[in-house]
Parts: C-alpha cells; structure tokens; sequence
C-alpha cells in the first residue's frame, strides 16, 4: 500500500481543549481521492491527559471507545458537541479503571447512546457503578466475545477479547480492529504483555496501520512480539505532560523506534485526528507537526516543514536556526514560498 504522511498544524483558533472544530477534509493532498461516494473515515484521538479517548466517525456513524477520567466528562461532550455528534452507535468501555469509564456518563447522559459494549469484569468504584447505571438507558451493558464484529458506516470493526483472568483489570482490556478500504486502525485500551499475548494465540488478525499504544506507553505493555504481529507505521500514544508514571517510558519509545514506526503524542500533539481514504492516512493535530515525539529520532524538515516563521518579527527561519523564536510565536509553513506570500521575509542569519 502506497501512503505517505502528512503532518499539518491546525491553528489555536480554530482548535483549543474546549474548541475542537477540525476541517480536515480542506487539509488533503489534491487527488487523494477522500471522500469516494459520499463515504469518509476519522479518528480523533482526544487529549485528556493521563488518560485514553478514541472518537471514531464513518460515513455519519460514530463510536466512542473510552472516555477519560471523570473530570474529561464536560471536555468529551464538547469535543462530540464540536464534532456535530448526537447520536453514538457504540460505545467501547475497554476496561473499567476511572482514567476509561470516568468520561463515559457524560455521552450517556446527553447522547443517544444505541450498543455500549464492556469486559465481564467490573470495578467497585462510583466512576464504574455511575458509567452501569447510566447504560442502562441504553439497553445495558453487552460482554463481547472474541472475534465479535459489528458495522460503522462502510468500516469493520472486530473485538478481540483476552483471556487471562481478571486478576489485573488492565488485562482485560477488549481491543477492536477497525478496517476502512485497505486501511486499519487497533486499539488496545491498557492491554499488556499477558494480555497480548494471549490475543496473538488467539489466532486474531492484529496487523494493522496505525496502534494506539497501550497503557499510555508503559513498558508493561507492547510487546516486540506485539509489535511484530500488527506491524504498524504509525503510532498515537494518550498520555499526560510530566505525569508521575513516566508515561510513555523508554523502552516502548525504542521498541517503536527500532520498527521506523511514526510517532504522535497526546502529550506533545494535543488533540490528533487521523483520516482515511482507503488507501491513504492523513494526520493532523492541535499543536505543531514541528513537535519532536520520538527522542532517537532528530528532527526531519521534510516530515516536520520547511520553515518556521516568527509571528512578532514576520522573519522566516530554517528548522535548525539558532535564532527560533519561541513556541508560542511560531508558525509553520511547508515551503518558503508560503512563508512569503503570508508576508513574512528571510532570516538574514540562516536565509530561511
């Protein structure tokens, strides 16, 4: 399959933590052929800190797979609310720690929520009883089986269940594969090493284009042997700025980098959106493409933009300037010519 990466920066004014207004359909390459008969494929992967939200739109149809803690709730019904959402025709719990099903009673309570789909094992807690009592609005709460598969819109989507006891409710974490054209995405909520493992003997189809690292990049987690079975290019990891576990630790990091696998951050990116065509992945995120998320890695203009402008100065400068100016007085532009036409001019040291 022939696809090629687009990093784009999406400016503050249109997206923010309380307005995530994306138009990413006017961002694509001319002839990428996106929208082919009226159907479209999206992921966003919503920033909420330590914690995972996955909002998965196709051909008009949407499914929300986690939802944060429980103070994402009021963040995760604008983000939908932006989005045009109203009606969620599943809901994925992958497991019922608070920084998954905290979110998950907002929608709940203000959505038409049609199939809400979570592990057997359950968590005595209030975020948990809260998420329980507010399914059952919506029919309760169904247990999928393995290799269990539903529709969204034109899209796949199979869960893959482990099976290892619930002794560490991580590990019972439902992972789904979503397959659009000849494109696919897994999702794999906290899931660890025991639990992957027990996926892969399952016989289940893992490979996939783009991972959401499990367990916010803990080491626990995502395997060589996992790695290899889903072979993915690219990879989004939802976690929090300096949070106390050191997520995403080191070791994932050089797993993922010693597989050439891109990297995006919630962390470092914000808010991600990833879009399909079929055949190709687009991304887009909140904060800048320059962001560097894989430390082994220098940055690669022809990946991250050619040049970088400075809004007070209105100089564009080359992406290894000594004379940056700071982030929140850049702005990024594919090519000096861009960066002309905006009205910006050379930086007399490095030329542009």
């Amino acid at each position: 399959m022939n696809k090629k990466l687009f990093s784009l920066l999406i400016c503050s004014a249109v997206i923010s933590l309380s307005s995530c207004t994306f138009d990413i359909g006017s961002m694509l390459p001319d002839g990428s052929g996106v929208i082919k008969g009226g159907s479209y494929f999206e992921v966003h992967y919503i920033d909420v800190g330590q914690a995972d939200c996955e909002l998965i739109i196709c051909d008009g149809e949407a499914m929300l797979i986690d939802g944060g803690n429980v103070a994402d709730s009021d963040l995760v019904v604008s983000y939908l609310d932006d989005m045009d959402v109203s009606e969620i025709e599943y809901m994925l719990c992958t497991h019922a720690h608070e920084d998954h099903v905290g979110g998950l009673p907002g929608p709940l309570s203000t959505l038409r929520v049609n199939n809400v789909y979570a592990p057997k094992a359950e968590a005595d807690t209030k975020c948990y009883m809260d998420f329980k009592d507010k399914a059952r609005a919506s029919g309760g709460i169904v247990n999928p089986e393995n290799g269990d598969m539903v529709e969204l819109g034109s899209a796949d989507v199979v869960f893959y269940v482990p099976d290892v006891g619930d002794d560490d409710l991580n590990n019972t974490s439902i992972m789904c594969r979503i397959t659009y054209g000849g494109t696919s995405f897994l999702f794999t909520g906290d899931a660890e090493a025991e639990a992957e493992q027990s996926i892969m003997s399952s016989g289940a189809e893992l490979e996939a284009d783009v991972l959401k690292v499990a367990h916010h990049g803990s080491s626990s987690s995502t395997s060589d042997q996992f790695l290899d079975a889903v072979d993915p290019e690219y990879a989004v990891i939802s976690c929090g700025k300096d949070n106390s576990y050191g997520h995403p630790h080191d070791e994932t990091l050089n797993r993922l980098h010693d597989k050439d696998v891109m990297i995006y951050r919630t962390d470092m990116n914000g808010h991600i959106v990833a879009e399909s065509d079929g055949n190709e992945i687009v991304f887009a995120s909140e904060k800048s493409p320059q962001t560097q998320t894989d430390p082994y890695t220098e940055n690669d203009s022809s990946v991250y933009g050619e040049c970088i402008g400075n809004k007070n100065t209105k100089k564009y400068h080359a992406p290894d300037c000594g004379g940056l100016p700071d982030e929140k007085n850049r702005v990024y532009f594919s090519s000096p010519a861009e960066a002309e036409a905006a009205g910006y001019e050379p930086c007399s040291q490095c030329g542009g």
